[in-house]
């Protein structure tokens, strides 16, 4: 029988094997589990800018992992302890007020037990903006007339944009305004799980009452379904018995259902019968918003150099932002004073995935192609408005996205002085400001690096 401290091990080796050396360093040291109860594992993490990076990056990573090794894990939960790799009866949490430090035991998860919703995913917390503004809406709907409008209701998107967020949301607002609503949140790996356990030990009716008493029903990452076979057929009868009883069903996935690969047509027709609406990556002005909740609730500030500087270089997903955001705050808690922009570039740029390599002659290409001009015109001095245009995007790109000096930039793109390159790298920073088809325009291009 493995101890929990070498299970721990075990897991960290493997998970070693699928995350930098750096994240692993940063985020991993000093983890342990603390305890189990109840399928649940809790681990133990030194700080609150740890516990939340795990929870937002590798949630889903760590309980996989856990799982392959015990059978009985059902849950990760992650608690701010002192104990170190040792195992504590009663974990501690390190609390800080303006006072000296105080250790309370730890008594509750995050999790509720009967429903499985996270109460941090409220409507109060999910930040609002143009990339999102469709979902939320359709969401507010569902929470208004559950079973009635929108049903399935499913959304889709990227990883890392905030949609088991907004799902979560939903359960746990429906609960609040309909009380007499049973709900229950999971992800379709648990269900899958579910209905394999509950097939082996032949207690499939079992498994049915436990699902068909609900109300609603959520559910996470339905792309997983691929390969599924019984999975899917047991989904669908889930589903047309929700769907007659007006019962409300929530899905997310990665993708459109119409390309989850291996989903048969009858389930995919019957989500297309309700509202299949996208995420998509957040605008400038959205992650600003997102940047701003974020430090209000850890009661941190960051000057606004900072927070435009985040706002217009981290690219993806809400997580990446977030992720980089984690990591700054910790080092402001750390040092116990604002940083300066360049130990934030420093910090973004460790934590940013690493860019398509591409030439500058390639950026030059693809971008004289995205306005439709001659690239080799780009190279000439012209004052033509859409060269001009044209070549600061490049020369913006080329500095900020690909950290080409400025002297080189100027040197490649036809001879011209550094100070020229900074003045279109200043002049696209500004438009970024003010002027949506340039922030639209950028959004376009990155997309054409990944």
């Amino acid at each position: 029988m493995f101890t929990e401290k070498q299970i721990w091990e075990s897991c960290l080796a493997e998970i070693e094997s699928q995350v930098s050396k750096a994240n692993f360093s940063t985020w991993f040291k000093n983890t342990f589990i603390a305890k189990e109860d109840a399928g649940t594992a809790y681990i133990g993490v030194p700080n609150e800018f740890v516990k939340d990076w795990l929870f937002n990056k590798y949630h889903k990573l760590i309980l996989k992992t856990l799982m392959n090794y015990n059978d009985a894990v059902r849950g990760v939960e992650f608690i701010i302890s002192k104990g170190g790799h040792q195992r504590q009866n009663e974990p501690t949490i390190d609390t800080k007020d303006d006072g000296p430090t105080r250790e309370l035991p730890f008594q509750t998860s995050f999790i509720n037990k009967e429903d499985n919703l996270n109460p941090r995913y409220t409507f109060s917390t999910f930040v609002v903006g143009s990339f999102n503004q469709l979902a939320y809406s359709a969401a507010q709907a569902v929470v208004a007339r559950p079973g009635a409008s929108y049903n399935p209701f499913f959304v889709y998107g990227s990883t890392g944009l905030g949609k088991t967020h907004l799902i979560q949301s939903i359960g746990n607002m429906i609960k609040e305004k309909h009380p007499d609503k049973k709900i229950y949140y999971t992800t379709l790996e648990k269900f899958s799980f579910d209905l394999v356990n509950a097939l082996q030990a032949s207690k499939g009716s079992t498994f049915k009452e436990k699902y068909h008493k609900y109300d609603v029903i959520v559910m996470d990452d339905i792309q997983f379904i691929t390969g599924k076979q019984k999975t899917q057929e047991e989904l669908f009868h889930l589903f047309n018995t929700f769907y007659d009883s007006n019962k409300q069903i929530i899905f997310s996935s990665d993708k459109h259902p119409n390309h989850i690969q291996g989903l048969e047509d009858r389930m995919r027709s019957r989500l297309g019968a309700g509202m299949i609406i996208d995420i998509n990556e957040p605008e400038y002005e959205s992650k600003v918003a997102i940047i701003r909740s974020k430090l209000e609730e850890q009661g941190i500030t960051l000057q606004n150099e900072l927070i435009d500087f985040l706002a217009s270089s981290v690219h993806g997903s809400i997580r990446e932002l977030e992720g980089s955001l984690n990591a700054i705050m910790f080092q402001v808690k750390q040092k116990q004073r604002e940083l300066t922009l360049i130990e934030v570039k420093n910090l973004v740029k460790n934590n940013l995935k690493p860019k398509k390599n591409v030439s500058i002659k390639d950026v030059v290409k693809i971008i004289a192609d995205y306005y439709n001009v001659d690239e080799n015109i780009i190279y000439e001095k012209t004052r033509r408005k859409e060269i001009v245009h044209a070549r600061q995007m490049i020369m913006y790109i080329l500095r900020e996205d690909f950290n080409v000096s400025y002297p080189l930039i100027g040197q490649k793109l036809g001879g011209k002085d550094h100070t020229t390159v900074i003045h279109s790298f200043l002049k696209i920073k500004e438009d970024l400001k003010k002027n949506q088809e340039t922030v639209t325009d950028l959004e376009q291009l990155r997309l054409l690096f990944k």
